[in-house]
Protein backbone atom coordinates (compact mmCIF):
# COMPACT_ATOMS: atom_id res chain seq x y z
CA UNK A 1 0.00 0.00 0.00
CA UNK A 2 1.31 3.41 -0.93
CA UNK A 3 1.94 6.01 1.75
CA UNK A 4 -0.74 8.30 0.27
CA UNK A 5 -3.35 5.50 0.40
CA UNK A 6 -3.08 4.99 4.13
CA UNK A 7 -6.07 6.23 6.07
CA UNK A 8 -5.14 8.57 8.95
CA UNK A 9 -5.86 7.46 12.48
CA UNK A 10 -9.29 8.37 13.85
CA UNK A 11 -10.38 9.57 10.38
CA UNK A 12 -13.92 8.37 11.15
CA UNK A 13 -15.99 8.68 14.33
CA UNK A 14 -15.86 5.68 16.63
CA UNK A 15 -18.85 3.38 16.51
CA UNK A 16 -21.15 2.98 19.48
CA UNK A 17 -19.73 -0.47 20.25
CA UNK A 18 -16.21 0.94 20.39
CA UNK A 19 -17.33 3.73 22.73
CA UNK A 20 -19.04 1.25 25.04
CA UNK A 21 -15.83 -0.81 25.09
CA UNK A 22 -13.88 2.30 26.10
CA UNK A 23 -16.43 2.94 28.85
CA UNK A 24 -15.93 -0.61 30.09
CA UNK A 25 -12.17 -0.03 30.27
CA UNK A 26 -12.77 3.23 32.14
CA UNK A 27 -15.11 1.38 34.53
CA UNK A 28 -12.37 -1.13 35.35
CA UNK A 29 -9.89 1.70 35.96
CA UNK A 30 -12.33 3.58 38.22
CA UNK A 31 -13.13 0.37 40.14
CA UNK A 32 -9.43 -0.24 40.81
CA UNK A 33 -9.03 3.38 41.93
CA UNK A 34 -12.00 3.08 44.30
CA UNK A 35 -10.69 -0.25 45.65
CA UNK A 36 -7.35 1.36 46.40
CA UNK A 37 -9.11 4.29 48.09
CA UNK A 38 -11.29 1.89 50.12
CA UNK A 39 -8.18 0.19 51.55
CA UNK A 40 -7.32 3.49 53.25
CA UNK A 41 -8.86 4.03 56.66
CA UNK A 42 -9.81 7.36 58.21
CA UNK A 43 -8.55 8.16 61.69
CA UNK A 44 -10.83 6.72 64.33
CA UNK A 45 -12.67 4.37 61.92
CA UNK A 46 -12.44 0.55 61.94
CA UNK A 47 -10.86 -1.21 58.99
CA UNK A 48 -13.49 -3.02 56.88
CA UNK A 49 -12.93 -6.47 55.34
CA UNK A 50 -11.32 -6.71 51.89
CA UNK A 51 -14.45 -8.06 50.26
CA UNK A 52 -16.39 -4.98 51.43
CA UNK A 53 -13.80 -2.69 49.86
CA UNK A 54 -14.02 -4.54 46.56
CA UNK A 55 -17.82 -4.64 46.65
CA UNK A 56 -18.06 -0.89 47.19
CA UNK A 57 -15.47 -0.29 44.46
CA UNK A 58 -17.43 -2.35 41.95
CA UNK A 59 -20.74 -0.68 42.87
CA UNK A 60 -19.19 2.74 42.24
CA UNK A 61 -17.02 1.94 39.21
CA UNK A 62 -18.93 -0.57 37.09
CA UNK A 63 -21.89 1.75 36.34
CA UNK A 64 -19.45 3.82 34.24
CA UNK A 65 -19.64 1.06 31.61
CA UNK A 66 -23.41 1.69 31.31
CA UNK A 67 -23.28 5.45 31.01
CA UNK A 68 -24.08 5.50 27.27
CA UNK A 69 -26.69 2.74 27.51
CA UNK A 70 -28.52 3.69 30.74
CA UNK A 71 -27.09 7.03 31.91
CA UNK A 72 -29.69 7.79 34.60
CA UNK A 73 -29.52 4.25 36.03
CA UNK A 74 -25.73 4.37 36.02
CA UNK A 75 -25.76 7.75 37.77
CA UNK A 76 -28.20 6.56 40.43
CA UNK A 77 -26.11 3.47 41.26
CA UNK A 78 -22.78 5.32 41.24
CA UNK A 79 -24.09 8.22 43.32
CA UNK A 80 -25.75 5.94 45.88
CA UNK A 81 -22.61 3.83 46.22
CA UNK A 82 -20.39 6.90 46.56
CA UNK A 83 -22.52 8.54 49.25
CA UNK A 84 -22.82 5.28 51.16
CA UNK A 85 -19.08 4.65 51.00
CA UNK A 86 -18.20 8.15 52.25
CA UNK A 87 -20.85 8.25 54.99
CA UNK A 88 -19.91 4.81 56.34
CA UNK A 89 -16.20 5.53 56.10
CA UNK A 90 -15.42 2.69 53.67
CA UNK A 91 -13.80 5.38 51.55
CA UNK A 92 -12.32 8.14 53.71
CA UNK A 93 -13.14 11.75 52.98
CA UNK A 94 -9.56 12.54 51.96
CA UNK A 95 -9.91 9.95 49.13
CA UNK A 96 -13.11 11.49 47.74
CA UNK A 97 -11.43 11.90 44.33
CA UNK A 98 -12.00 8.21 43.49
CA UNK A 99 -15.85 8.17 43.65
CA UNK A 100 -15.97 11.70 42.25
CA UNK A 101 -14.30 10.41 39.06
CA UNK A 102 -17.18 7.99 38.51
CA UNK A 103 -19.76 10.73 39.11
CA UNK A 104 -18.00 13.07 36.70
CA UNK A 105 -17.96 10.53 33.86
CA UNK A 106 -21.59 9.51 34.27
CA UNK A 107 -22.95 13.00 34.92
CA UNK A 108 -21.30 14.32 31.76
CA UNK A 109 -23.17 11.72 29.70
CA UNK A 110 -26.45 12.58 31.45
CA UNK A 111 -25.98 16.27 30.64
CA UNK A 112 -25.10 15.37 27.05
CA UNK A 113 -27.94 12.97 26.31
CA UNK A 114 -30.88 14.14 28.41
CA UNK A 115 -33.17 17.15 28.27
CA UNK A 116 -32.43 20.26 30.26
CA UNK A 117 -34.91 19.58 33.08
CA UNK A 118 -33.78 15.97 33.57
CA UNK A 119 -30.13 16.97 33.46
CA UNK A 120 -30.72 19.78 35.98
CA UNK A 121 -32.49 17.40 38.39
CA UNK A 122 -29.62 14.94 38.07
CA UNK A 123 -27.11 17.68 38.89
CA UNK A 124 -29.15 18.82 41.89
CA UNK A 125 -29.35 15.26 43.21
CA UNK A 126 -25.59 14.85 42.86
CA UNK A 127 -24.87 18.12 44.65
CA UNK A 128 -27.23 17.10 47.46
CA UNK A 129 -25.38 13.79 47.67
CA UNK A 130 -22.07 15.65 47.84
CA UNK A 131 -23.34 17.69 50.82
CA UNK A 132 -24.64 14.58 52.61
CA UNK A 133 -21.45 12.64 51.94
CA UNK A 134 -19.21 15.51 53.03
CA UNK A 135 -21.07 16.20 56.28
CA UNK A 136 -21.44 12.49 57.08
CA UNK A 137 -17.82 11.75 56.35
CA UNK A 138 -16.70 14.69 58.47
CA UNK A 139 -18.88 13.57 61.39
CA UNK A 140 -17.46 10.04 61.16
CA UNK A 141 -13.82 11.12 60.91
CA UNK A 142 -12.44 12.31 64.21
CA UNK A 143 -9.62 14.24 62.57
CA UNK A 144 -11.76 16.20 60.15
CA UNK A 145 -12.91 19.73 61.09
CA UNK A 146 -16.35 20.87 59.98
CA UNK A 147 -15.13 24.04 58.12
CA UNK A 148 -12.54 22.01 56.25
CA UNK A 149 -15.25 19.52 55.30
CA UNK A 150 -17.42 22.33 53.93
CA UNK A 151 -14.54 23.69 51.83
CA UNK A 152 -13.83 20.20 50.56
CA UNK A 153 -17.50 19.72 49.73
CA UNK A 154 -17.54 23.00 47.81
CA UNK A 155 -14.61 21.93 45.65
CA UNK A 156 -16.15 18.52 45.05
CA UNK A 157 -19.39 20.20 43.99
CA UNK A 158 -17.44 22.45 41.64
CA UNK A 159 -15.63 19.46 40.14
CA UNK A 160 -18.98 17.72 39.59
CA UNK A 161 -20.67 20.80 38.10
CA UNK A 162 -17.99 21.65 35.54
CA UNK A 163 -18.32 18.47 33.42
CA UNK A 164 -22.11 18.81 33.62
CA UNK A 165 -21.80 22.33 32.16
CA UNK A 166 -19.44 21.07 29.47
CA UNK A 167 -21.92 18.32 28.55
CA UNK A 168 -24.75 20.82 28.23
CA UNK A 169 -22.59 23.11 26.07
CA UNK A 170 -21.65 20.23 23.77
CA UNK A 171 -25.31 19.21 23.48
CA UNK A 172 -26.37 22.74 22.56
CA UNK A 173 -23.55 23.02 20.06
CA UNK A 174 -24.53 19.76 18.39
CA UNK A 175 -28.17 20.82 18.25
CA UNK A 176 -27.19 24.15 16.70
CA UNK A 177 -24.97 22.39 14.15
CA UNK A 178 -27.83 20.02 13.26
CA UNK A 179 -30.25 22.93 12.83
CA UNK A 180 -27.73 24.83 10.70
CA UNK A 181 -27.11 21.77 8.54
CA UNK A 182 -30.84 21.31 8.08
CA UNK A 183 -31.30 24.94 7.10
CA UNK A 184 -28.41 24.75 4.64
CA UNK A 185 -29.86 21.58 3.13
CA UNK A 186 -33.30 23.17 2.74
CA UNK A 187 -31.74 26.29 1.25
CA UNK A 188 -29.71 24.19 -1.19
CA UNK A 189 -32.84 22.31 -2.24
CA UNK A 190 -34.76 25.56 -2.75
CA UNK A 191 -31.92 27.07 -4.79
CA UNK A 192 -31.64 23.93 -6.90
CA UNK A 193 -35.38 23.96 -7.54
CA UNK A 194 -35.18 27.61 -8.55
CA UNK A 195 -32.25 26.87 -10.87
CA UNK A 196 -34.04 23.96 -12.54
CA UNK A 197 -37.24 26.00 -12.86
CA UNK A 198 -35.29 28.86 -14.42
CA UNK A 199 -33.55 26.52 -16.87
CA UNK A 200 -36.78 24.83 -17.88
CA UNK A 201 -38.56 28.17 -18.24
CA UNK A 202 -35.85 29.48 -20.54
CA UNK A 203 -35.86 26.34 -22.69
CA UNK A 204 -39.64 26.02 -22.90
CA UNK A 205 -40.39 29.73 -23.34
CA UNK A 206 -37.84 30.18 -26.11
CA UNK A 207 -38.75 27.01 -28.01
CA UNK A 208 -42.50 27.34 -27.63
CA UNK A 209 -42.35 30.99 -28.72
CA UNK A 210 -40.67 29.97 -31.97
CA UNK A 211 -43.02 27.03 -32.44
CA UNK A 212 -46.13 29.19 -31.95
CA UNK A 213 -44.88 31.82 -34.40
CA UNK A 214 -43.98 29.29 -37.10
CA UNK A 215 -47.19 27.31 -36.51
CA UNK A 216 -49.27 30.44 -37.05
CA UNK A 217 -47.34 31.18 -40.23
CA UNK A 218 -47.81 27.60 -41.47
CA UNK A 219 -51.53 27.77 -40.75
CA UNK A 220 -51.85 31.10 -42.53
CA UNK A 221 -50.06 30.07 -45.76
CA UNK A 222 -50.93 26.36 -45.83
CA UNK A 223 -53.29 26.74 -48.81
CA UNK A 224 -51.71 29.57 -50.76
CA UNK A 225 -48.00 28.79 -50.22
CA UNK A 226 -47.56 25.15 -49.20
CA UNK A 227 -43.77 25.29 -49.66
CA UNK A 228 -43.46 28.03 -47.02
CA UNK A 229 -45.75 26.04 -44.75
CA UNK A 230 -43.47 23.00 -45.06
CA UNK A 231 -40.48 25.20 -44.23
CA UNK A 232 -42.28 26.39 -41.10
CA UNK A 233 -43.04 22.80 -40.13
CA UNK A 234 -39.38 21.88 -40.54
CA UNK A 235 -38.44 24.75 -38.23
CA UNK A 236 -41.02 23.53 -35.70
CA UNK A 237 -39.62 20.01 -35.89
CA UNK A 238 -36.03 21.18 -35.43
CA UNK A 239 -36.93 23.54 -32.60
CA UNK A 240 -38.93 20.81 -30.83
CA UNK A 241 -36.06 18.33 -31.10
CA UNK A 242 -33.62 20.90 -29.75
CA UNK A 243 -35.94 21.77 -26.85
CA UNK A 244 -36.43 18.11 -25.95
CA UNK A 245 -32.67 17.59 -26.03
CA UNK A 246 -32.04 20.53 -23.71
CA UNK A 247 -34.78 19.42 -21.32
CA UNK A 248 -33.43 15.86 -21.30
CA UNK A 249 -29.96 17.19 -20.65
CA UNK A 250 -31.17 19.41 -17.77
CA UNK A 251 -33.17 16.63 -16.11
CA UNK A 252 -30.35 14.17 -16.70
CA UNK A 253 -27.94 16.42 -14.84
CA UNK A 254 -30.46 16.67 -12.01
CA UNK A 255 -30.93 12.91 -11.74
CA UNK A 256 -27.47 11.61 -12.58
CA UNK A 257 -26.30 12.07 -8.96
CA UNK A 258 -28.81 9.51 -7.63
CA UNK A 259 -28.07 6.23 -9.37
CA UNK A 260 -28.72 7.68 -12.87
CA UNK A 261 -32.46 6.81 -12.92
CA UNK A 262 -32.87 8.75 -16.16
CA UNK A 263 -30.78 6.11 -17.91
CA UNK A 264 -28.33 8.67 -19.23
CA UNK A 265 -24.75 7.70 -19.77
CA UNK A 266 -22.10 10.39 -19.14
CA UNK A 267 -21.49 10.62 -22.90
CA UNK A 268 -25.13 11.58 -23.42
CA UNK A 269 -24.93 14.59 -21.11
CA UNK A 270 -23.98 17.60 -23.18
CA UNK A 271 -22.10 20.51 -21.63
CA UNK A 272 -24.15 23.50 -20.54
CA UNK A 273 -24.68 26.00 -23.39
CA UNK A 274 -22.50 29.08 -23.46
CA UNK A 275 -21.08 31.63 -25.86
CA UNK A 276 -20.61 28.98 -28.55
CA UNK A 277 -24.38 28.56 -28.73
CA UNK A 278 -25.15 32.23 -29.48
CA UNK A 279 -24.91 31.89 -33.30
CA UNK A 280 -27.49 29.09 -33.16
CA UNK A 281 -29.84 31.34 -31.19
CA UNK A 282 -29.48 34.04 -33.85
CA UNK A 283 -30.22 31.51 -36.59
CA UNK A 284 -33.37 30.35 -34.81
CA UNK A 285 -34.55 33.94 -34.44
CA UNK A 286 -34.00 34.44 -38.16
CA UNK A 287 -36.18 31.40 -38.88
CA UNK A 288 -38.95 33.07 -36.88
CA UNK A 289 -38.74 36.31 -38.86
CA UNK A 290 -36.30 38.30 -36.70
CA UNK A 291 -33.08 39.23 -38.45
CA UNK A 292 -30.37 39.47 -35.79
CA UNK A 293 -26.75 40.63 -35.90
CA UNK A 294 -24.37 39.13 -33.37
CA UNK A 295 -21.17 40.78 -32.21
CA UNK A 296 -18.92 39.28 -29.55
CA UNK A 297 -15.84 41.27 -28.58
CA UNK A 298 -13.13 39.82 -26.39
CA UNK A 299 -11.68 36.34 -26.03
CA UNK A 300 -11.78 35.92 -22.25
CA UNK A 301 -12.74 32.44 -21.05
CA UNK A 302 -15.90 32.70 -18.97
CA UNK A 303 -16.70 30.40 -16.06
CA UNK A 304 -19.33 27.84 -17.02
CA UNK A 305 -22.03 29.40 -14.84
CA UNK A 306 -21.46 32.90 -16.24
CA UNK A 307 -21.40 31.58 -19.80
CA UNK A 308 -24.70 29.80 -19.21
CA UNK A 309 -26.25 33.00 -17.80
CA UNK A 310 -25.09 34.98 -20.85
CA UNK A 311 -26.63 32.36 -23.12
CA UNK A 312 -29.95 32.33 -21.25
CA UNK A 313 -30.21 36.13 -21.11
CA UNK A 314 -29.64 36.41 -24.86
CA UNK A 315 -32.05 33.52 -25.45
CA UNK A 316 -34.84 35.13 -23.41
CA UNK A 317 -34.25 38.54 -24.97
CA UNK A 318 -34.50 37.08 -28.49
CA UNK A 319 -37.59 35.12 -27.47
CA UNK A 320 -39.27 38.35 -26.38
CA UNK A 321 -38.37 39.97 -29.70
CA UNK A 322 -39.81 37.02 -31.62
CA UNK A 323 -43.03 36.98 -29.60
CA UNK A 324 -43.67 40.70 -29.31
CA UNK A 325 -41.77 42.55 -32.06
CA UNK A 326 -41.46 40.28 -35.10
CA UNK A 327 -40.87 41.04 -37.88
CA UNK A 328 -38.02 43.26 -36.68
CA UNK A 329 -34.29 43.74 -36.80
CA UNK A 330 -32.26 42.92 -33.69
CA UNK A 331 -28.68 43.44 -32.60
CA UNK A 332 -26.95 41.30 -29.97
CA UNK A 333 -23.72 42.65 -28.46
CA UNK A 334 -21.58 40.77 -25.96
CA UNK A 335 -18.46 42.48 -24.61
CA UNK A 336 -16.00 40.32 -22.69
CA UNK A 337 -13.76 42.25 -20.32
CA UNK A 338 -11.16 40.98 -17.90
CA UNK A 339 -13.56 41.09 -14.97
CA UNK A 340 -17.00 41.79 -16.45
CA UNK A 341 -19.15 40.70 -19.37
CA UNK A 342 -21.71 43.12 -20.80
CA UNK A 343 -24.77 42.01 -22.79
CA UNK A 344 -27.03 44.25 -24.84
CA UNK A 345 -29.93 43.22 -27.07
CA UNK A 346 -31.73 45.96 -28.99
CA UNK A 347 -34.44 45.85 -31.66
CA UNK A 348 -36.41 48.28 -33.80
CA UNK A 349 -39.84 46.80 -33.10
CA UNK A 350 -42.65 48.39 -31.07
CA UNK A 351 -41.21 49.89 -27.91
CA UNK A 352 -44.25 49.10 -25.75
CA UNK A 353 -44.55 45.35 -25.13
CA UNK A 354 -47.45 43.39 -23.70
CA UNK A 355 -45.59 40.92 -21.51
CA UNK A 356 -47.08 38.18 -19.29
CA UNK A 357 -47.79 39.69 -15.90
CA UNK A 358 -46.59 37.96 -12.75
CA UNK A 359 -49.37 39.57 -10.72
CA UNK A 360 -47.09 41.60 -8.47
CA UNK A 361 -44.48 43.65 -10.31
CA UNK A 362 -46.14 43.96 -13.69
CA UNK A 363 -43.15 42.31 -15.32
CA UNK A 364 -43.03 39.07 -17.25
CA UNK A 365 -41.32 36.04 -15.81
CA UNK A 366 -38.74 36.28 -18.60
CA UNK A 367 -37.54 39.70 -17.44
CA UNK A 368 -37.58 38.50 -13.83
CA UNK A 369 -35.48 35.46 -14.79
CA UNK A 370 -32.94 37.62 -16.63
CA UNK A 371 -32.68 39.98 -13.67
CA UNK A 372 -32.22 37.04 -11.26
CA UNK A 373 -29.39 35.64 -13.39
CA UNK A 374 -27.61 39.00 -13.36
CA UNK A 375 -28.15 39.56 -9.63
CA UNK A 376 -26.92 36.05 -8.86
CA UNK A 377 -23.41 37.21 -9.81
CA UNK A 378 -23.73 40.65 -8.27
CA UNK A 379 -24.39 42.30 -11.63
CA UNK A 380 -26.97 44.74 -12.96
CA UNK A 381 -29.90 44.46 -15.35
CA UNK A 382 -32.17 46.91 -17.14
CA UNK A 383 -34.87 46.60 -19.78
CA UNK A 384 -37.20 49.13 -21.40
CA UNK A 385 -38.21 51.03 -24.53
CA UNK A 386 -35.60 53.08 -26.39
CA UNK A 387 -36.24 56.79 -27.07
CA UNK A 388 -35.63 56.26 -30.79
CA UNK A 389 -38.01 53.28 -30.86
CA UNK A 390 -37.71 49.64 -30.16
CA UNK A 391 -36.69 47.84 -26.98
CA UNK A 392 -33.41 47.41 -25.16
CA UNK A 393 -32.21 44.73 -22.74
CA UNK A 394 -28.89 45.25 -20.97
CA UNK A 395 -27.05 43.16 -18.38
CA UNK A 396 -23.66 43.43 -16.73
CA UNK A 397 -22.14 40.38 -14.98
CA UNK A 398 -18.86 40.50 -13.02
CA UNK A 399 -16.63 37.42 -12.95
CA UNK A 400 -13.09 36.30 -12.22
CA UNK A 401 -10.91 36.47 -15.34
CA UNK A 402 -9.88 33.07 -16.67
CA UNK A 403 -7.97 33.94 -19.83
CA UNK A 404 -6.56 36.74 -22.06
CA UNK A 405 -8.78 39.24 -23.79
CA UNK A 406 -8.88 40.26 -27.39
CA UNK A 407 -11.53 41.05 -29.95
CA UNK A 408 -13.42 39.02 -32.52
CA UNK A 409 -16.76 39.01 -34.26
CA UNK A 410 -18.23 35.62 -35.18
Amino acid sequence: MRETDRRPLLSRPLRRGHLVALDAAAAVAVSLLCAYAARETAEGCPHEPVWVSWLVALVIGLPVSLRRLRPLTALGIAATGSVTALVTGVIPLFAVLAPTTALVLVLYEVALSRRRRTAALALGACLFGVVVATMGGAALSAGQDQPDALVGGFYVGLVVTLPWAVGRAVRERRAYAARSAGQLARQAVAEERLRIARELHDVVAHSMGLIVVKASIANHVADSRPEEARDALRVIEETGRTALGEMRNTLGRLRSGSGDPAGLRPAELRPAPGLDGLPELVDRAAMAGVGADLEVSGTAVLPEGVGLSVYRIVQEALTNVVKHAAPARCRVTVELGRKRVRIEVTDNGPGVRVLPDDGATGQGHGLIGMRERAMMYGGSFSAGPRPEGGFRVSADLPYEAAGPTGSHTP
